[in-house]
């Protein structure tokens, strides 16, 4: 027999890693925080939960730092190339 109420469940472990479901701008994205709380050490941790990133024709898009995570790594490793492709150690 199936149950036709609404059922209460989480979509994600984290609320901050939602995705929400109406547009945003992407200034509204950059102030979301996926956490926002004391680690175990006492230290306050915010990690947010878009990443704002300019591409080479200057358009800024907002990656989340979960269904984008792929595409921030890969733009870190972009950022860290010289002219040649060369890997640039810091």
């Amino acid at each position: 027999m199936e149950d036709n109420k609404p059922k209460d469940i989480h979509q994600a472990v984290n609320p901050g890693d939602v995705i929400s479901e109406q547009p945003q701008t992407i200034e509204e994205k950059a102030q979301q925080l996926a956490v926002d709380a004391p680690d175990i050490t006492g230290d306050h941790i915010q990690v947010p939960t878009y990443f704002v990133v300019e591409e080479p024709d200057g358009e800024k898009k907002a990656l989340h730092h979960v269904k984008d995570a792929e595409e921030i790594s890969d733009t870190i490793r972009q950022a860290r190339v010289d002219e040649e492709g060369n890997r640039v150690w810091w």
